[in-house]
């Protein structure tokens, strides 16, 4: 009698030998410890009840899981496969285990404890693949079937019209219930080649490239790929899709660095349409003959190997060090408002500075070479005029005060020496020059 085989057993045929024997214990017993559970409960931190029973801190990532379409009133704890790339299941999404050694292994070599690898892509969809058990009844409705399956359209569910809603979060942990279902997240559309990593809510990586129609009368794939050729690699780090995306979340969509809320550009030879908060460049020169100091390149515009960050905030902090800004070219700052620098010490080293306009030609005067002349030219000023303040009239071939004139001359000593005074006052005692 024919016995249907199923899973890794389906491939090896009935024919016996030494070898396919072998071959056939292996993965007989390889699939026994293969199994797909569906995640009843998942811990995520140290509130989790009666945490130390499952190893305190060490048992954060450890999921409960019961046996696909089979219901359990026990749940076994699965813990994660990797240790180093972490990927946590929501409730009633299905996993891969596996059946392993565990710490024990010291004490009882036979001893093993399931883990989970990523969850099945069931709708192939980044937001999440759950579905509930189809042993919880004894058949779903067709209006709960079609409610879950529209999971892979990526339409929310709710309770309206008996569409039960899915629970996504652990039933025994309120502090970690966070997991709200949004219809408007859209998975990223793939091109030949790419490698893709996405988070549940519109954050990504791709690891992509040049992407041009191979029809070219159908237009453009993307973004990106106005210009060069394919192959150009190309690294985007999204965090966010843009706000005003459609309830369609079956639906997929590309990145697009003017409205995705957060992204890094790392680019080869494209051109990314991206149009800068300012683009005040009245500081630079239009004349390309000169070497430097010419208008930059639009950023659109731009073709060769770049770095783009934009989002609404930029922050840039070096807690120990320094920051160090360095180009072969220019380095621009231009806003729609103010540049504010708030320092201890400020210094600028350079052949040449223009403040006010590119086109400024008046030449800063030196403080303290123009404070040394106008003290010294005072000193001797007061000096004449102590001399002429006590100049003598004759009358009648008698010597006598010049009152007016002395008066006068003295009237001008003494501002003349309150201003000697002061001068010093006209020197900043924060900007120097050379």
């Amino acid at each position: 009698m024919a016995v249907n085989k199923k899973g890794l057993l389906a491939n090896i045929t009935s024919n016996y030998s030494p070898e396919t024997g072998n071959l056939s214990a292996v993965l007989g017993n390889l699939e026994s410890k293969i199994q797909i559970g569906r995640v009843k409960d998942i811990i995520l931190n140290n509130n989790y009840p009666d945490i130390e029973k499952y190893g305190g801190e060490s048992a954060i990532g450890t999921i409960f899981f019961e046996a696909q379409n089979k219901l359990s009133a026990k749940s076994l704890p699965a813990k994660p496969f990797y240790s180093q790339n972490s990927t946590f299941p929501l409730v009633n999404e299905l996993v891969l285990l596996f059946q392993l050694p565990n710490s024990r292994i010291g004490k009882n070599r036979s001893e093993k404890s399931y883990y989970y690898m990523s969850m099945i892509n069931l709708w192939n969809h980044p937001h999440h693949n759950a579905y509930p058990n189809p042993a919880s009844s004894n058949a779903l409705s067709s209006t709960t079937e079609e409610s879950y399956s529209n999971s892979e359209k990526g339409i929310s569910r709710n309770s309206k019209g008996g569409i039960p809603t899915l629970n996504l979060n652990s039933p025994t942990n309120p502090t970690q219930a966070t997991f709200i279902e949004r219809p408007n997240i859209h998975p990223l559309l793939p091109f030949a080649g790419d490698i893709i990593h996405q988070g549940r809510w519109g954050n990504s990586i791709r690891l992509g490239s040049t992407a041009q129609n191979g029809a070219p009368d159908e237009g453009n794939l993307n973004n990106w790929s106005d210009i060069g050729i394919n192959g150009d690699p190309l690294t985007i780090i999204r965090n966010g899709q843009p706000q005003n995306t459609s309830n369609k979340g079956w639906e997929h969509i590309t990145e697009n660095i003017e409205n995705d809320l957060s992204s890094i550009y790392l680019t080869s030879y494209q051109s990314i349409q991206l149009f800068p908060a300012s683009e005040n460049y009245r500081s630079f020169t239009t004349d390309k003959s000169k070497n430097s100091n010419v208008i930059p390149i639009p950023t659109s515009l731009f073709f060769n190997p770049q770095i783009i960050l934009n989002s609404d905030r930029v922050v840039v902090n070096a807690k120990k060090d320094s920051i160090l800004l360095s180009a072969q070219k220019s380095v621009n700052l231009s806003t729609n408002d103010t540049v504010n620098i708030n320092t201890n010490t400020l210094s600028i080293d350079a052949g040449d500075i223009r403040l006010g306009s590119k086109d400024a030609k008046e030449a800063v005067i030196k403080g303290n070479t123009l404070y040394f002349q106008l003290d010294q030219m005072l000193k001797v000023l007061i000096q004449m005029l102590g001399v002429l303040k006590t100049s003598q009239t004759f009358y009648n071939g008698v010597p006598q005060a010049d009152t007016p004139k002395n008066n006068a001359y003295g009237n001008v000593e003494t501002s003349l020496k309150n201003i000697r005074e002061d001068l010093e006052s006209i020197l900043s005692k924060n900007v120097k020059t050379i």
